[in-house]
Order: structure tokens, then sequence, then C-alpha cells
């Protein structure tokens, strides 16, 4: 399996979603008549529901309170960083207006001197409060070394989910330094469920699995804002990853007759990205940039990696993105924008009915193809005038 890349060492071919393409089903069925709804296990009782699969990034240029209330109203998630601008500040507005005005000389360094604010518990728990009070699931995140102590206090203030996310995750993690999170036990001591993150290969998702998550987030360095593939190397191409892990999902499965969701996360900016996610074997996906155009985004059309305010090594950059629409727009459209980054949850309804798919689970059993032509073949007149497939 691979290629010979040298002397004694071989390397595998990856895909991205460029790459592929969906091929059409033998029969179509009416894209008002599929389920795209998406169950997240809990320990005890009827398991999470949403409507749509769409999760949005716990970004500070992405979710609020504000922002997560009306996605939950519109079907999906949002997920509030508890390490991030929304419990460091009492008020967020200002230093939120502050990262959106900096030049791009500066931004980098002011990032880091806002993230230096010490995070204040007691918002932890108002956050948290706030979702509720707004009648919509609260989901809240932090890395690691935060998530035993985070989570019992989002726990106690009502949340209903808790996401573990760091750049790379694994079941063991060596550190002299620190205590690393012993998983298992983390999983145990909770009664909400807990989704763990990010992880891109067949071993490592079957053993978080095998820990008692809820869930796994699959994706490392892809997010428009992450620069993680070119500072440290890593990554691989969402396509593979997401099929890779989808394959270890599966094994799980067939072993315990317990369904763990893959949730591929980052690298996904149109309708066509999310689809093929799907496709591929995601049973939802997680989405930042996208979100951070909507009207209702704190970040008001910019967007930075969660590691962009690391103090020696940032792996992250603040892009501008611009504002496209409300959100309701970005998620079920009317479309205004003829690239395909409206109407998301439309555009999966929509291939999902053209593939013959009436679920999720259907939809990932659609044939794949390598094409890497499929966005360009036909297409030079939108290439030259970038406009649909064409634009930048």
């Amino acid at each position: 399996m691979g290629m010979w890349i040298g002397r004694n060492r071989k390397a595998r071919v990856t895909y991205g979603f460029d790459e592929i393409a969906l091929v059409p089903g033998d029969i179509t069925i009416n894209p008002a008549e599929v389920d795209t709804s998406f169950l997240i296990p809990r320990k005890e009782g009827e398991s999470i529901r949403l409507q749509i699969p769409i999760l949005a990034s716990a970004m500070d240029g992405v979710t609020d309170v504000r922002f997560c209330v009306e996605m939950g109203q519109l079907g999906g998630l949002g997920v509030i960083n508890l390490e991030g601008i929304q419990t460091r500040y009492e008020n967020p507005t200002e230093p939120l207006r502050a990262i959106v005005k900096a030049g791009k000389e500066e931004v980098t360094t002011l990032i880091q001197r806002i993230y230096q604010e010490p995070i204040k518990e007691e918002l932890i728990s108002r956050r948290v409060q706030e979702l509720k009070r707004g009648g919509v699931l609260a989901a809240v995140s932090s890395i690691p070394q935060k998530a035993e102590r985070f989570a019992a206090l989002a726990q106690e203030a009502g949340a209903d989910l808790f996401v573990v996310q760091s750049t790379v995750s694994t079941v063991q993690h060596l550190s002299t330094e620190y205590k690393s999170l012993d998983l298992q036990a983390f999983t145990k001591s909770l009664r909400i469920p807990v989704i763990v993150g990010n992880a891109v290969t067949y071993k490592v998702t079957l053993g978080l699995m095998e820990c008692g998550v809820a869930g796994v987030l699959i994706g490392v360095g892809p997010g428009a804002a992450c620069t993680s593939r070119g500072v440290l190397g890593l990554g691989v191409p969402q396509v593979t990853a997401t099929v890779d892990c989808a394959a270890a999902r599966d094994y799980y499965h067939k072993q315990t007759g317990r369904y763990v969701p893959i949730i591929t996360d980052g690298g996904m900016s149109k309708g066509g990205d999310v689809c093929k996610a799907l496709a591929c074997g995601a049973d939802a996906v997680m989405v930042g940039s996208a979100f951070a155009r909507a009207e209702e985004a704190p970040g008001h059309g910019t967007h930075w990696g969660m590691a962009t305010p690391h103090a020696n090594l940032p792996r992250g950059t603040r892009i501008k993105v611009g504002i496209s629409g409300s959100l309701r727009q970005i998620l079920f459209g009317p479309a205004t924008a003829d690239d395909g980054s409206q109407n998301l949850v439309g555009a999966i309804t929509t291939c999902m009915g053209n593939v013959g798919a009436a679920t999720i689970r259907q939809f990932q059993e659609t044939e794949i193809i390598i094409a890497p032509s499929i966005k360009t073949e036909g297409k030079l007149f939108q290439t030259v005038q970038s406009v649909g497939m064409g634009a930048q």
C-alpha cells in the first residue's frame, strides 16, 4: 500500500475534497423527503437529536451566546470556547472589535495579548446559563488540560454537551510537566456526553471510542484560519481522514453494538464540501469559516484559529471572510451568492436526493470517484470571470 517516495520509504496517496466527486444514484428522491437528522448518544435516556448535521466551531470569531441560540433554533448546534474571549471578558465587545480592526502586522501580537487575560470561572457558568435561557442546547469546549475543572462547572450550570479539543487528540498523552487527562475516567465521571477531537487515523479513533466518548472530531489543520499544516507539517486530507475514521467507527459498532458518530471538522466552506464529507462517512460536520460570514457572528466577518493565541508558536491567523448574509440564509437560503457558500442544508438535501439516499447513513454508501478535474472541467468562463466555481 502506498508509493515509493525514495529508497526504503513509502507514502500513502491521500485525497481532499477537491479531488473526488459523488456519483448520482440509480434512483432519485424528492429532497424534501430526506432525513438529515443527527444523533449524539447520551449515557442514559434518548440521544440528543439535531435536525441538521451541522455544528458551528468553538471559535471566538464564529460563536457567542447570541449566535448559538440562533443556531440551535435553526436545528443545528453551536459550541462556545470556554478558553476564549467569552469567558475572559465580561463584555467581549471591545476585545473583539480590536481584533477586527487591527492591521496585519500587529494582529497576532494583539490576539496573544488579549488572550492573556485570565479566564473567569463565574463566566463559564454564566454563558451556559445564558444559552439555557435562550431555550437551546448548551455545548461548550476546552483543551484537555482544563477539561476536568471546566466540565464540572459547565455540567453544574446545566450544559448538555462537553467538547475536549486539541490540535491532535490521543488516548495516551505523555508529559512530565503536567497531569494528562485520563479520558476514560473523565467520560465516566460526567453525566453529559463528551465529544473529543481532533483525530485523523483509524487506530486513534478506535482508541477514543473505547474510552466512552459520544463522538470524535476528524481533522488536523484543514481549517481556513489554521496554519498547523504549514507550521508543523501535520495533517491528513479530509477525505482520507474521514474514510479511515469512519472505518474505525463501523468496526467499533460491529464489535460493541454502540454507534459513536464521527464529525468531520474543518476544510468545508461550500455545500459541495459538506456533501462530500457526509458521503465519505461523516455523521455530521463542524464548520467555522462559512459561519464567520454570518451577520450574527461575533467576529463581524473576520475569523481566527483557536491556536492563534499560543504564546510561542501561533498556529492560526486572522482572515477576513466578509459578511454574506444571515445565519438562516447560510443554512437554508435563499442564496444570493453563486459559489455554494449559502443554503448548505439545501445542498445536502438536494445531493442526498440525487444519489438516492433517504438518510445520512444511506448517504455514507454513495459511490465516490477520484476526479481531480471536477472543479475545472467545462468551467473556463467561470474561472476567467471569477464567478461560481471559479470564484476565489
